[in-house]
């Protein structure tokens, strides 16, 4: 299979849809992102990388480090985690504050913001708060291998200076006691992760390790056990696009996590790792054109988990 000349077909056909969905403005820095762009890099677990569009311009992947919060939170207290935060889809917006009072303020998934920060409260012990934001910046950038990786301090400013609802939600779930440091700290390392500044290129590279049952093929370096990477893939399967996870994989049957940045890392277990990238976002904040690019790579490659 010529993947080249697949991405390249898709990247074409999508030419002209450019700028569909409409960008995150409740965060002002990402208002400002031109919303005609769009970039898919792949990399297969032999090593070789694919990309097409703008796979080389840095974007927020906000939500899509979640991902990678998680296996810190998973190495640092292991199976524990899910005392503290469940592991089954919301069905509601990725910032909903209802089910948490229904559910004693335990979030439904650790993708959802409540349940991220919940994951962040977990990296947070024992450190300050730059040491939980050097530590995650340090692991996507060992992950990606590129020390270039940088946080977008305008970003971060910008949604510590809006994020009310996360402040709500936190506040929220240290009342019921399952938050166990101050809610500042705990938020400033959130907004710090969210703001993690990623080309698609790099992106798919930092998800490697989930395509290749839980080591770099790259590097050689396990990361984490193979039993662990498929239970971080049947998470973003079944609650990487909160509200519209079902419909994602329907539609393209692949372990996903997304962010209102118009970032999408999907994964093809055993294939390569995918990064998309398109501004625009659709109702339930997820990348539009993004989530249409990968229905066609998985349709014409035969990738999806459920079969060809």
């Amino acid at each position: 299979m010529d993947l080249q000349a697949v991405i390249d077909d898709i990247a074409l056909s999508l030419a002209e849809r450019r700028g569909e969905g409409k960008v995150a403005d409740y965060i002002p820095e990402l208002a400002k992102v031109d919303p005609n762009q769009f970039g898919i890099a792949l990399t297969t677990v032999d090593g070789q990388v694919f990309t097409a569009g703008d796979a080389t311009t840095p974007f927020s992947i906000q939500s899509v480090s979640k991902v990678f919060m998680l296996t810190l939170a998973l190495g640092k207290a292991g199976e524990g985690i899910w005392k503290r935060v469940g592991r089954e889809p919301s069905g509601s917006a990725f910032n909903s504050i209802v089910q948490l009072e229904q559910e004693h303020g335990i979030p439904r998934n650790p993708f959802i913001n409540a349940g991220a920060i919940v994951v962040c409260d977990m990296v947070l012990a024992g450190h300050k708060p730059k040491e939980a934001i050097g530590e995650v910046l340090r692991f996507v950038r060992y992950l990606a291998d590129d020390e270039t990786i940088s946080i977008d301090r305008a970003v971060a400013k910008s949604e510590t200076q809006t994020g009310f609802r996360n402040h709500a939600l936190a506040n929220f779930m240290r009342s019921f006691g399952n938050l166990h440091h101050e809610v500042d700290h705990v938020l400033g390392v959130y907004f710090h992760q969210c703001a993690i500044a990623m080309t698609c290129r790099q992106l798919s590279r930092a998800g490697l390790f989930l395509a290749a049952h839980g080591h770099d093929p790259i590097s050689g370096y396990s990361v984490v056990s193979p039993k662990r990477a498929r239970r971080i893939n049947a998470l973003m399967l079944t609650c990487g696009h909160y509200d519209g996870s079902g419909d994602f994989a329907f539609h393209v049957g692949l372990p996903g996590k997304s962010g209102v940045g118009g970032g999408i890392l999907a994964i093809a277990p055993g294939k390569a790792s995918i990064a998309v990238w398109s501004p625009g976002l659709n109702k339930v904040g997820n990348s539009a054109l993004g989530s249409v690019a990968l229905e066609m790579l998985a349709a014409r490659t035969g990738w999806s988990v459920f079969g060809t």
